[in-house]
Order: structure tokens, then sequence, then C-alpha cells
């Protein structure tokens, strides 16, 4: 079964970190590049960090620069996202997603999805 998991998420304090990854099952990430989207209650889900199959491009979404850090590991067929100094604005759930190659802004060029777990950012 073609699928990404997703792990991580949870419940953090504001200035907290946490750590989402994502794995690949049933074929091979380093052919596509992987997205995380976010999706809070009530709002559009929205870009936040992307990068490329090869991992010489990125993109951040303007709020999340300077905390947020993605990467990806295509020995071990995963991509992780290193969430910094959280605010309470992060919390959404997160959707890792992975289209051939290249990152695009569009949620429907996207092949594949995990299954977006919850980070919540709350004192």
């Amino acid at each position: 079964q073609l699928q990404l998991v997703e792990s991580g998420g949870g419940l953090v304090q504001p200035g907290g970190s946490l750590r989402l990854s994502c794995a690949a099952s049933g074929f091979t990430l380093g052919y596509y590049a992987i997205h995380w989207f976010r999706q809070a209650p009530g709002k559009e889900r929205e870009g936040v960090s992307c990068i490329s199959s090869s991992g010489r491009s990125t993109y951040y979404l303007d709020s999340v620069k300077g905390r947020f850090t993605i990467s990806r590991d295509n020995a071990a067929n995963t991509a992780n996202l290193q969430m910094d100094s959280l605010e309470p604005e992060d919390t959404a759930d997160y959707y890792c997603a992975a289209r051939l190659d290249y990152c695009s802004v569009y949620t429907e060029d996207y092949d594949y999805w995990g299954q977006g777990p919850q980070v919540t950012v709350s004192s």
C-alpha cells in the first residue's frame, strides 16, 4: 500500500518544540518533494514548508521562518519538520504531502497525504 505515515504532534506550551516525521511506505520518497500543510479549525489549509526531492530547494511560510526547519533523509525514506519557538497560532492539524520532484503551493498537485496529526500550542 502506497502511503505516508506521520508521527509526532501533540500538546506543547508556547515557546516549546515539536518534531513531525513523515515516512513513505511502498514507494521511494527520494523522488518526491515533501510539503507540510496545516489546517486550523475554521480556516483554509495553508502551506507551511516544502523541500524538493534533491533537498536543494526549500520554502517556508513567512510566519514560520526562523522557527521551523524542514529536512529529509532519503536513505531512511523520511522527511522531518522541526518546529521551535511554537506559538498558539501554530495550533492546527499538520499534513505531509508528496509529489514528484518539485514543490507546488497547490494541494491538488500532491499525490500522497499523511493522516494529519494535531499540534496544539497552549499553556
